[in-house]
Order: structure tokens, then C-alpha cells, then sequence
């Protein structure tokens, strides 16, 4: 009998990764995902892949 629920993708978010912050940078990040529409984790994904191809730049250069 086949598994019951949503068929697993190709790029699934099985792995969770807990961080800490300080109030002001946690206030900084819920403000700035309420005015773009996007949740916290991908707000975060989305700056480390940012941080990620910025460094990669800096280095071909």
C-alpha cells in the first residue's frame, strides 16, 4: 500500500537548523518579513544564499 500525504519533491526542508538573536535583530527580521510577505525561514534562506554568492563573487573577481 502506497504512503498516504504529500509526495515528496525534489528540493524538500527536511533539516532544521535553531538559531539565537538578540531582540533588536529578531524585531529587525519580523519587520522586515512582514512588509515583504515572507516567512522567517525564508527570509534567512535567502540572505545566506545572498551572503554565499556574494563571496563567490568577491573571489572571481
Amino acid at each position: 500500500m502506497k504512503k498516504m500525504g504529500r509526495p515528496k519533491g525534489e528540493n524538500n526542508m527536511e533539516k532544521v537548523c535553531t538559531i539565537r538573536m538578540d531582540e533588536n535583530t529578531l524585531s529587525r527580521l519580523q519587520a522586515y518579513c512582514d512588509k515583504m510577505k515572507v516567512a522567517k525561514s525564508e527570509a534567512i534562506r535567502d540572505a545566506i544564499n545572498n551572503l554565499v554568492d556574494d563571496v563567490a563573487e568577491r573571489k572571481a573577481k
